[in-house]
């Protein structure tokens, strides 16, 4: 397996999986466009790799995971996102009240069903951290209520905390936050 930063020419692929998988967390009686509004077309990708950060696992030529983190800028334009920008300034983590400038949103993440419990998601989230340290020493994401694997994953393998709780369009989700250095 080999874990790097995607490029441009990996960006079409990375689309294609990100809107093949969107609503996969979701139970099959509650996907049906549901999360659309979450999703990132392929200009959105590439605009990610040029000034954000995605990264790849790669095994035999193919992607079996990726990771997302972005600056607020590019995610402030989703009502979700502005809903956890406005929660921000109350929440603190190690003493540090968040803010633009000293977290960024992690997420989504994405590992195939094959892949899983093979130490790919540790491995993405480890170098992620690497590249955000110098830049965010935290970031912050968001996980439904009902996504208990998702949860499970992010609190004891990539060591996130809950901070907050919230609701947003009918779906409960917990707020975390990660030191990344």
């Amino acid at each position: 397996m080999q874990i790097r930063q995607a490029t441009l020419a990996d960006a079409q692929v990375i689309a294609q999986l990100e809107q093949s998988q969107l609503e996969a967390e979701l139970e099959p009686s509650q996907r049906g466009g549901v999360m659309t509004g979450q999703s990132f077309s392929l200009g959105d990708i590439q605009t990610l790799i040029k000034a954000h950060w995605i990264v790849l696992a790669e095994q035999d030529g193919a992607i079996i995971g990726y990771v997302v983190a972005g600056k607020w800028s590019f995610f402030e334009s989703w009502p979700i996102y502005r809903r956890l920008l406005g929660r921000m300034r109350d929440l603190e983590f190690n003493g540090r009240t968040l803010n633009r400038q000293n977290c960024c949103q992690y997420g989504p993440i994405w590992i195939s069903p094959e892949s899983r419990g093979q130490g790919v998601f540790e491995a993405l989230v480890s170098m992620l951290k690497s590249f955000l340290g110098e830049k965010y020493p935290m970031m912050l994401t968001f996980i439904a209520e009902d996504n208990e694997r998702s949860f499970h994953a992010h609190t004891n393998k990539a060591a996130m905390q809950v901070v907050d709780f919230f609701s947003f369009d009918d779906r409960d989700y917990y707020l975390l936050v990660s030191a990344t250095q």
